[in-house]
């Protein structure tokens, strides 16, 4: 009767395992709510942690952005500063050239007008000493013939001075009277100069013929002293024409070199102006771009501030929401235990041998679950969880307890502390996530600093050779230039020794042809020739004369523009040397400062890229310590928590197992209660 009644009770649970425990399903649907919770947690965190890279990726570009945009406005700036200064001396230089070009030409002008006083007066003057010349020359040959048996020989011995002697002349006929006015005027002027060192006034009669002696010899000393005058009016005449001549060549140089100078100014001046419209124009796109990326930094700066707050409202929000329902699970394991066991269990019919028998049956078998799930997940928190449930079923059921309380209870407990170690990881993951994240965008950001600093010295470092190049290049070509200028200078001076020596050569050939041509073509032409001459010949030889005057004058007119041609290529070829030695050497001089800015500028950034250096080897110590707190453990939080989901699955089994259990020993023992009421009725 018992073994029926056993394998009845057997079969009725088999039938009724798909009920359930209303307070187990109600704990079953908070831990389910649990992990949706998390999981919408863990989904949140990917979605925020991959906006967070989005603004740490966008806000580093619109900062470097931002930074480039800076320096190009500084640089459009200086550049247009430069322009400006540039178009301002320029300005100041063609004022200046101006006022010496005006200046110059005042002063060639003025010079031309004393040059023509001076020759002018000059001519007067010349005319004046040459008419005296003449006239004292006229003087003295008239009384020396007269004096040597002259009509008025007597009248001129008995004259007492060159006055009394001019008197006898005119009234002889042999000197007019204007000649006779000028020389006593000369006379009486050199008299007058001869003693006015003695007396000042009008010469004595009687001491000028004492001192002036012969009448001739008186006359002689005025014509001497009349063509030194005359000589040294023309010579003075001559240093003042070539002291002009050199005037207005050095003059007429400096206003043509001045007109270039203003030529080349104004064409730098517009250059200037040029280069200062184009970087106005820069600048104000440049201007506009970093305002519009400073206004999308900022926007984005309050968009990822606001997700931020928004992520940490919700994170703490599902923080409050897990901790409400561990709560309202934990106030319903505590509460519910006694009435769950007086509704639900089998204590009842506890008495009854034979559910003692099935109570021992299924709390076994849910140690047995318990331990091949400990064993499945190699968790020893399991397998002490299966052998402590196994002493509370072989104790209690030997004890008359029903087991079933105590087990659950010890399964809950389990299950509350898996949750709790869960949210602990979760949160330990958060932090690890948000300190990751931060130390990597740290080093990256230093990383990217440094090789920005790199490229900014290669490219510096880059340039500064390039310039040095450079220089090296225009020092050759300088040195060629002078090695250029100097062959020049030497084949210049070869040339014109040459042309020097061959044209007086040519013209004296020249000379002779024509002297011949005229002494044969007079003696051919003549008719009164005493034989009779070979004019065939003659012809002949004339002809060829002719063909030799035309090669030799064509031969010297080359000769002689062919210097005059290379002298022009010569001056041209070193002025231009000249003008290029000149931009050279400025731009050596100029390219050496760069050169020499550019190394100090590459020296400070080394310096600047040295410091970031240490700062980065600082992050990457403390990223690679995080990495070993976070990253770095035997099981990863992925392989954890896969764990520990299937470790709280097994066990929601086990309880579900134990609650099948339940519910049909209480059907079983009520219906066999019933049975044996029945039979003793």
């Amino acid at each position: 009767m018992k073994c029926v009644l056993v394998s009845f009770l057997v079969l009725v649970a088999a039938a009724s395992a798909a009920d359930a425990n209303p307070i187990q399903k109600v704990l079953q649907m908070l831990s389910d709510l649990q992990a949706k919770i998390i999981g919408e947690g863990e989904e949140a965190q990917k979605v925020y942690h991959e906006f967070s890279e989005f603004c740490e990726g966008r806000s580093a570009e619109l900062a470097y952005e931002i930074k480039t945009g800076k320096a190009e406005v500084a640089d459009l700036q200086a550049t247009i500063q430069k322009a400006s200064a540039d178009m301002d001396s320029l300005s100041a230089k063609i004022e200046d050239i101006a006022a010496q070009l005006a200046t110059d030409e005042q002063d060639l002008k003025a010079a031309t007008e004393i040059r023509d006083k001076e020759a002018a007066d000059f001519a007067a003057e010349e005319q004046d000493l040459s008419e005296t010349i003449d006239t004292i020359q006229r003087a003295i040959t008239i009384l020396e013939r007269e004096l040597n048996g002259g009509a008025s020989l007597m009248q001129l011995k008995s004259a007492g001075s060159v006055e009394q002697a001019l008197a006898v002349m005119v009234q002889a006929s042999a000197f007019s009277a204007a000649d006779a006015s000028r020389l006593t005027a000369l006379v009486q002027s050199s008299a007058h100069d001869e003693t006015s060192d003695m007396d000042i006034g009008a010469p004595d009669a009687a001491k000028y013929e004492n001192h002036s002696g012969d009448i001739i010899a008186t006359l002689q000393g005025l014509l001497d002293k009349a063509q030194g005058q005359l000589d040294d009016a023309r010579k003075s005449e001559t240093a003042s024409r070539m002291n002009y001549e050199m005037m207005k060549q050095s003059l007429e140089d400096a206003i043509k070199y001045g007109n270039k100078d203003m030529d080349k100014a104004k064409k730098a001046r517009g250059a200037a102006s040029e280069t200062k419209a184009t970087a106005d124009g820069d600048l104000a796109v440049t201007s506009k771009d970093l305002a519009g990326d400073i206004k999308s930094l900022a926007e984005l700066h309050h968009d990822c501030m606001t997700k931020a707050t928004e992520f940490e409202e919700e994170t703490k929000s599902r923080g409050e929401e897990l901790h409400a329902l561990a709560e309202a699970k934990k106030i319903i394991s505590e509460s519910t235990g006694g009435a769950e066991s007086l509704s639900y269990s089998l204590t009842q019919v506890s008495l009854l041998q034979v559910s003692k028998m099935a109570l021992s049956s299924g709390g076994f078998q849910v140690v047995r679950f318990v331990r091949n799930l400990a064993q499945k997940q190699q968790s020893t928190a399991l397998a002490q969880l299966a052998s402590r449930m196994a002493s509370v079923v072989r104790f209690g059921t030997a004890n008359g307890e029903d087991p079933f309380v105590k087990v659950k209870g010890l399964i809950k407990d389990m299950i509350e502390r898996l949750l709790a170690e869960a949210q602990a990881d979760a949160t330990h993951k958060a932090y690890c996530d948000k300190e990751m994240a931060e130390t990597k965008e740290n080093k990256d950001d230093k990383e990217a600093e440094i090789e920005k600093l790199t490229t900014k010295i290669n490219k510096m470092s880059a340039e500064s050779a390039k310039l040095k190049e450079e220089v090296a290049v225009l020092q050759k070509e300088l040195a060629e230039l002078a090695k250029m200028q100097a062959e020049m200078d030497k084949l210049r001076q070869e040339e014109h020794a040459t042309y020097t020596a061959s044209r007086p050569e040519m013209e004296a050939g020249v000379e002779g042809i024509k002297l011949a041509l005229k002494v044969l073509r007079e003696y051919y032409s003549m008719e009164d020739k005493s034989h009779e001459a070979a004019e065939g010949a003659g012809s002949s030889i004339i002809g060829l004369l002719e063909v030799a005057e035309s090669d030799f004058t064509t031969g010297l007119s080359e000769m002689i523009a062919q210097e005059e041609a290379a002298q022009a290529e010569y001056d041209r070829q070193t002025k231009e040397n000249e003008i290029t030695k000149a931009t050279k050497l400025q731009d050596v001089k100029y390219k050496s400062k760069e050169a020499k800015s550019l190394d100090q500028a590459v020296a400070e950034s080394t310096s600047d890229r040295a410091g970031v250096q240490t700062e980065l080897d600082a992050v990457l110590e403390y990223f690679s310590k995080l990495k070993e707190q976070c990253v770095a453990k035997a099981e990863p939080y992925e392989e954890k928590k896969r764990r520990r989901e299937a470790e709280i699955a097994g066990l929601k089994e086990a309880l579900e197992i134990l609650a099948g259990e339940a519910v049909l020993l209480q059907r079983s023992a009520t219906r066999a209660l019933r049975g044996v009421q029945s039979s003793v009725a």
